[in-house]
């Protein structure tokens, strides 16, 4: 048996813990014994790659002064080709055959029955190739099931659409790609307690990074990252995150290899260099390569803004500075109980060409603690810091808006405010009455994109400044685009998995501010066209 060159349990064995080699050894030998089923490596002795091994050792080798497992759930979020289906099946069979527990049920889940299949033929194909394993199961494929006879045990696929059946016995359940589940249902029937008849259940969850960041798997990998950084304590709980940093530089060899611990084993570096090659080329794949390439959780599948250029944009001009200017608003409500977006921007004069940005955000004040909790993203914070205010009670206080920005009037000239005409009807009388021009500006393509496109031209040009204000950074990150047949694009808030409220404005606010900023006596539109990016 090949061992670790140097094994040094997990810092999450708990101090009354001890390791067993003994154990360790006998569950890294009988995974061991099994055999690769695909590609070049098909019929080669499964050894253990040392971030593998680790994990074994440590899930099996840990144990408490009663000589059970220490840990009943594992968390482990890599990257996809790093041999993630085959340390699941070996896991699987391992719980299944090796573990001495009779009457033993281990499921396999995933989103479909199809993903369920892929960890359940791996492992059919593992016992086909061990003679003294397939001696002693039987595998039934019709039923995505096996049997292993000499305890009555069993292993059975599930999927999503298995959530409503109970009475589950557990002694292991193998989550696969747990960012594809649509919900928890499934989860939270295999996890409630349907393991406390059993001394040492283990609930295995392996995956790569999603785009949804309210889904359950999002939820455990922030439980993992808390356990890993010292904010959590859960003796129970085993954390493994591979993956790129947010900071880190995405296109760096160096970068791949601390993401990728199979790189030059499972996968060769000329695959990833020529998917980095490909991103670089297409925007649109970018998100795609941080994802399964560098496990990091992307806001959706295909990011619309880039966001280092919209960093470029940055600067630190003070509200202060535009005093007077000449300015136009865009005004997104959203709900009464979501993010209220409000957006000045300011168009170039003749001493300066850039369009400048002021943006102001409202949430209620009573449930912003239970959004910060549910969403995972810092209202609080930003809160205290200044970037985004309050309204009393439960939901946005319209009134409190209303007063705010009839201040604003009287520090900038605001020619305009661009709102949803499907919206705000009451608050937009009664911004014309302050005396404000209140223009209403359809949602839908022909509206919408001419200043998306404008937009992004003048970020990409640098013709456009912020002052790096993060509730508008996250905004803007979280834009997800939708296009019609003819090319026109627009912001979708059904397709961004989190708010873009103050993206919308900031368009609608643009539309106004180019169409009013006169040269020679033509707007931007009219002087050359759309551009089409």
């Amino acid at each position: 048996m090949r061992k670790l060159k140097k094994y040094v349990p997990t810092k999450f064995k708990a101090k009354d813990s001890k390791y067993d080699k003994t154990k360790a050894d006998y569950a890294v030998s009988f995974i061991e014994c099994l055999c690769h089923t695909k590609g070049t490596w098909a019929g080669e002795p499964f050894e253990l790659i040392d971030w593998q091994e680790q994990i074994i050792r440590d899930l099996f080798g840990i144990i408490k002064p009663n000589g059970y497992r220490q840990f009943n759930y594992a968390y482990v979020e890599i990257p996809k080709k790093q041999g993630k289906s085959e340390l699941a099946a070996a896991i699987a069979l391992y719980l299944l055959c090796g573990d001495g527990e009779e009457r033993a049920e281990i499921y396999g889940c995933a989103a479909d029955r199809q993903q369920a299949s892929i960890v359940f033929e791996v492992a059919a194909d593992m016992i086909r190739m061990c003679p003294a394993l397939n001696k002693r199961c039987k595998i039934l494929a019709a039923t995505k099931r096996i049997v292993f006879l000499p305890t009555n045990s069993f292993y059975q696929v599930l999927s999503a659409e298995a959530y409503s059946k109970h009475g589950f016995n557990i002694h292991g359940v193998v989550f696969d790609e747990l960012h594809t589940q649509p919900n928890r249902k499934l989860f939270d029937v295999m996890t409630k307690g349907s393991g406390d008849a059993r001394m040492q259940p283990l609930y295995f969850y392996i995956t790569t990074a999603g785009t949804d960041t309210k889904s359950i798997c999002y939820e455990t990998h922030q439980k993992a990252k808390d356990l890993l950084e010292g904010r959590k304590i859960d003796p129970t709980f085993y954390p493994v995150i591979y993956g790129a940093d947010v900071d880190d530089d995405w296109t760096d060899p160096k970068v791949w290899k601390k993401a990728n611990p199979s790189l030059g084993i499972t996968v060769g570096i000329d695959k990833v260099k020529v998917a980095c090659e490909s991103a670089k080329q297409n925007p649109a794949e970018e998100n795609t390569f941080r994802q399964l390439r560098l496990n990091q959780w992307v806001k959706q599948a295909v990011r619309w803004m880039p966001m280092e250029k919209w960093e470029a944009c940055k600067s630190n001009f003070k509200p202060e500075d535009l005093k007077g200017r000449v300015c136009y608003g865009g005004l997104d409500l959203s709900s009464t109980t979501d993010i209220t977006a409000f957006v000045l921007v300011f168009p170039p004069t003749e001493e300066d060409d850039n369009y400048y940005i002021l943006p102001y955000f409202w949430i209620p004040e009573e449930n912003m603690e239970a959004r910060v909790n549910k969403d995972h993203v810092p209202y609080d914070v930003w809160q205290r810091k200044g970037y985004i205010e309050t309204t009393e009670g439960n939901v946005i206080h319209y009134g409190f808006i209303e007063r705010f920005i009839e201040e604003l009037g009287k520090v900038y000239n605001i020619k305009e405010i661009a709102f949803d005409r499907w919206g705000a009807v009451q608050m937009t009388q009664d911004l014309d009455n302050m005396g404000f021009t209140v223009i209403p500006f359809g949602q839908g393509f022909s509206s919408m994109s001419p200043p998306t496109k404008e937009l992004m031209n003048l970020v990409l040009g640098k013709n456009i400044k912020h002052n790096g204000n993060p509730v508008l950074h996250w905004m803007m990150d979280n834009v997800c685009v939708r296009t019609d047949p003819a090319g026109n694009i627009k912001m979708d808030k059904s397709k961004s998995t989190e708010k873009i409220d103050g993206a919308v404005a900031l368009v609608m606010a643009l539309d106004r501010a180019i169409r009013n900023n006169k040269n020679d006596g033509e707007s931007v539109y009219d002087k050359r066209g759309l551009l089409f990016i």
